[in-house]
């Protein structure tokens, strides 16, 4: 039946990540692919499961949306966890436990066991996505942070692709064989892990914060293009690691639930637009797109699975497009153009399937509008919420609080993909897209109102210009006094 989107991503990963390392001068990027292949394989193999084991549609339900709720334990665990043994070993640990719970689902018997091992891929599933974007943005350099930090994301949707193309092509096997050897085969990505964990440093600005600044310096010196370059990077991690020692004494998740005005300000854009990523309903749409298709009238297997593909491609191309105009476009523009996009194509297939379904037209509109969809949220949503909320915590925060932010994206996906069917029951297909894409409408104010441009500044600067005051021109967030405090620091 499949072959897994691990098998493709695992020699993809391995040239890139050395590929990338040999070609950006000194600049090192890591490349994080804990929940790639889930998404596009579960999606299909979840058909043939259900007649293997015999689960009901409650426990499909489960076994798909418990992913995101069980990985918000890993994120939870991972703030911590990398702030006391450091981004790189995090990760470490996270793909172990993930590796583990995909041993497991493959040799599943039953249910039960099946649900064992989807918990301790969950729990890596955290861990990864919450330390990857951290590790990448706090060791990339200012001019290609948003390129680096959004990288790993071409990889998920290569993941999820994969799992669209391996079900369509492999749906011959064996029902009981198949899903089991696409399993299986997701532990192999874990031997380019441990050759990534011989090549890649640690986090310079954990490094600091751990007072071992001559590591530091030498992990700069080898990601940044120019010595002076990496010298005023250290100096300015310094000058931030400096600002929080005296506030050691305060456990950070005290510091997180009561924070200050400062602090409260980045909360509210970090864990909003986490959340915001979720309830627009971009995994109920990649999940359950051949429930959706169903809905807009295709009945054969063979056709769903292939129409399937269709929305995998057009997920992976077009986060290229964002990938490579994260840092020269800037943030806020691809925001834009991702959440309007989406409220508009979230409308249209609501009222396609409300009206039009059944038909040559309602299916051509259907799938147009669900490839549409997770095209505008690939173009921004999709990569840029990642990339936020590795850039606006100060660093003593930084791991702590994105664990917040990854805990709301889990929560908000768990529930979106636990309750789709159970909705659509209720308010069909078509109207459960309506509801989306309100939702999605509330998430262009969103980003008008909150989310400030961070393309171009340091992550030091970023928490300068939070702190000195969010000065707008033209619906545009300027730097204004967390420069001139900038260069009051550099005169000084």
């Amino acid at each position: 039946m499949f072959f897994s989107a691990t098998v493709g991503f695992t020699y993809i990963i391995g040239f890139f990540f050395f590929f990338f390392t040999l070609l950006t001068y000194k600049k090192v990027c890591v490349l994080c692919f804990w929940y790639l292949s889930d998404v596009g394989v579960m999606s299909g193999a979840v058909l043939f499961i259900q007649q293997d084991l015999k689960i009901t549609e409650v426990q499909t339900e489960v076994l798909i949306g418990s992913l995101s709720i069980i990985s918000l334990f890993g994120s939870l665990a991972g703030g911590r966890t990398s702030d006391s043994i450091g981004r790189k070993w995090t990760m470490a640990l996270a793909a172990l436990v993930f590796q583990t719970g995909a041993a497991v689902m493959a040799v599943a018997p039953s249910f039960e066991v099946l649900m064992i091992g989807r918990t301790l891929a969950g729990i890596g599933i955290g861990l990864g996505v919450m330390i990857a974007p951290v590790y990448i943005a706090e060791i990339s350099p200012t001019v290609a942070r948003g390129f680096f930090t959004s990288f790993p994301e071409i990889f998920i949707n290569l993941g999820i692709l994969l799992g669209y193309v391996s079900n369509y092509a492999f749906s011959g096997l064996s029902v009981h064989i198949s899903w089991r050897i696409m399993l299986a085969v997701g532990i192999l990505p874990s031997v380019f892990i441990g050759f990534a964990l011989c090549v890649i440093p640690e986090s310079p600005r954990w490094l600091v914060m751990k007072g071992r600044v001559d590591s530091a310096r030498e992990v700069l010196m080898k990601t940044n293009e120019r010595d002076d370059e990496a010298e005023e990077r250290l100096a300015e991690i310094q000058l931030a690691a400096a600002h929080t020692e005296g506030s050691e004494d305060r456990p950070v998740w005290r510091e997180l639930l009561s924070p200050s005005p400062v602090v409260r300000k980045m909360l509210i854009v970090g864990f909003g637009i986490q959340c915001f990523q979720q309830i627009t309903g971009i995994d109920a749409t990649v999940y359950y797109s051949p429930e959706i298709l169903k809905e807009a009238g295709i009945q054969d297997e063979t056709k769903l699975l292939a129409a399937t593909v269709a929305v995998g491609v057009t997920k992976t191309v077009f986060i290229l497009f964002a990938t490579f105009l994260i840092d020269s476009v800037g943030r806020k523009p691809l925001l834009y153009v991702s959440t309007i996009g989406m409220t508009l194509c979230l409308f249209c297939l609501s009222f396609t399937l409300t009206f039009l379904g059944q038909g040559t037209l309602g299916i051509t509109l259907a799938l147009l509008f669900v490839c549409g969809n997770v095209a505008f949220f690939s173009i921004g949503m999709g990569p840029v919420c990642w990339v936020l909320t590795s850039e606006i915590f100060p660093l003593r925060l930084r791991a702590q609080a994105s664990a917040l932010g990854a805990v709301g994206n889990r929560v908000c996906s768990g529930l979106v993909a636990m309750s789709f069917l159970s909705v659509s029951r209720a308010i069909t297909v078509g109207g459960t897209f309506f509801v989306f894409s309100l939702v999605s409408a509330l998430s262009v104010i969103f980003v008008y109102v909150l989310v400030p441009e961070t393309s171009g500044k340091s992550l030091e600067q970023i928490e300068l210009m939070f702190q000195g005051g969010l000065e707008r021109k033209d619906g545009e967030v300027e730097l204004g006094d967390a420069e001139r405090l900038v260069r009051k620091e550099q005169e000084f």
